[in-house]
């Protein structure tokens, strides 16, 4: 196996000059490294082919060589595996020194002019472990896995995933966090993207005043990442705060467009390049709840749920532009950023809304409201419902039209007195703008079956998945695999897999509860 090493983070930037493995605060370095743990019995459970190509290993990737790579068996030829040294803010708490608690980096490389960093997720204690086990189990390495590579093919900005191993080992886990620990089946996910980089990495730097480390972080992140900043001086930093702002802004409009709700947008979780990283307690709005969170931990707070999502990523670029002050020195330019922010995200989203919708002009706010109002009435699955509308033919009646949607509701038994009644006048609303624009039905439903997808990767689809590899059979990963490939297409011969939650997910671990160990 032949690959083009290029590794640029751990030979640009400062590491950790204490080689030990142990649980340490880390000072004045970005990284330690760090050699990962041998697994027992490593066995490729699935790959993603697609990015095997992107990344020049389609030809590898059933080769003992790639095996021992991936799994952490052996370290590739003249790399250097490493864990980053971050900090950062938790439910809305700055939490110090976290960094990659179980994530080792191996290498960056480049193919076809693209570079990307590969890393393994579970494969072994670090020196930000704290006292965690730095392991990952079966279930959670599924849910990353799959939900990387969807994510990227409905169009969502994401890290990617290669691999994923099952390393015959097992690992304790308290699912729950109620004081009912089991033992589960170990695995180890070789997650991708051009950089992990997070905003903590900055975080942790600018909170113990080490301004010389975090102006060399930043200018190396400017240098690869960010190349087409060229000014200079604080105006540089400024640029660069920009860039991420708009970034992050992009990714959250696409999550709010697919319906996914993160789970935990702790500022460590934050990518500075804008990407979906750290999958862990997420899920997919079924229920078209705003209030809606698929992560025990904040079952009472609720800070991350999907309504939530654009006031938090504000909350961390704030915590962000106070990391990156001390090389800028220049608050108003930082708050207009800020306040762009805002008022990009209000007409990007009704913009967004729009293509939902299917309407060629920007559609009117009381459209919008009374739509949202009526979502929330009474269970409505935002999927379905969003991908049914553009069955609706301008000839339709508001009867007719309601009962093209209908099978979106989880309790059509309340669909009756006023809450039908608010339904057949947004109806009559929304068919009077179709009625008004220019496109055929046709044209229509093609544009909004580009932007809602029909199948997307619901929790209890990856409850399935889990509960047939542990019995060692992996085929629905692969079903699943394939399925989410092509969220957009009709795929009639997977119609089953368009349907609403089932009943028996509804309040099941893992499909409706997931905690920060999911």
């Amino acid at each position: 196996m032949k690959i083009n090493i290029k590794d640029t983070f751990n030979k640009e930037l400062k590491a950790d000059s204490d080689l030990t493995n142990s649980r340490r605060q880390v000072v004045n370095a970005c990284y330690s490294f760090v050699t990962p743990r041998i697994p027992s019995n490593p066995k490729l459970i699935h790959f993603s082919d697609d990015f095997a190509k992107e990344i020049g290993l389609e030809n590898d990737v059933n080769s003992e060589a790639f095996l021992k790579i991936f799994s952490g068996s052996e370290v590739y030829p003249d790399t250097n595996p490493f864990a980053m040294c971050y900090g950062g803010h938790q439910f809305g708490n700055w939490a110090g020194q976290l960094g990659d608690g179980r994530a080792i980096n191996l290498f960056e490389l480049e193919h076809n002019n693209k570079h990307w960093a590969l890393q393994l997720k579970g494969a072994g204690e670090t020196p930000y472990s704290r006292t965690a086990d730095g392991l990952a189990v079966l279930r959670s390495s599924i849910r990353e896995h799959l939900c990387s590579e969807a994510m990227y093919h409905l169009g969502v900005p994401t890290t990617r995933s290669l691999s994923l191993i099952a390393t015959g080992d097992i690992v304790l886990r308290d699912v729950m966090y109620n004081g009912n620990p089991a033992y589960e089946k170990g695995a180890v996910v070789c997650r991708v993207a051009p950089s992990f980089i997070r905003f903590g990495n900055f975080q942790l730097l600018a909170a113990r005043n080490d301004l010389k480390l975090l102006k060399e972080l930043t200018d190396y992140t400017i240098k690869y990442h960010f190349p087409n900043i060229k000014s200079e001086d604080s105006e540089k930093y400024l640029s660069f705060y920009k860039e991420v702002v708009n970034k992050t802004l992009l990714m959250i409009v696409e999550w709010q467009r697919v319906g996914f709700v993160h789970g935990v947008m702790n500022t460590d979780n934050m990518s500075i390049l804008g990407l979906t990283i750290d999958y862990g307690p997420y899920g997919w709005l079924e229920d078209f709840d705003p209030n809606w969170t698929p992560n025990t931990t904040d079952a009472q707070g609720k800070r991350y749920r999907f309504g939530n999502q654009p006031d938090i990523a504000l909350w961390n670029l704030v915590q962000l532009g106070n990391a990156l002050y001390p090389l800028i020195e220049d608050i108003p330019a930082m708050q207009d950023i800020l306040d762009q922010f805002s008022k990009d995200y209000d007409s990007q989203y009704r913009k967004m809304m729009q293509h939902k919708l299917g309407l060629e002009n920007q559609q009117e706010e009381q459209l919008l409201a009374d739509l949202l109002s009526n979502l929330n009435a009474s269970e409505t699955d935002m999927t379905l419902f969003f991908r049914n509308l553009g069955n609706l033919e301008k000839t339709d009646t508001t009867e007719k039209a309601l009962q093209k949607i209908e099978n979106a509701f989880y309790k059509p038994e309340e669909i009756i007195e006023s809450i039908r009644e608010n339904w057949l006048k947004w109806f009559a609303l929304y068919l009077g703008k179709i009625n008004s624009e220019n496109p055929t039905d046709a044209e229509r439903k093609s544009a909004m079956n580009a932007v809602n997808p029909k199948y997307v990767f619901r929790n209890y689809m990856a409850q399935l998945a889990i509960e047939s590899a542990e019995k060692e059979d992996y085929s629905l990963i692969q079903e699943l695999y394939l399925l989410l490939k092509n969220p957009y297409s009709e795929q009639p011969e997977n119609e089953k897999w368009f349907a609403k939650r089932p009943d028996w997910a509804r309040n099941k671990v893992g499909c409706s509860m997931l905690s920060c160990s999911s």
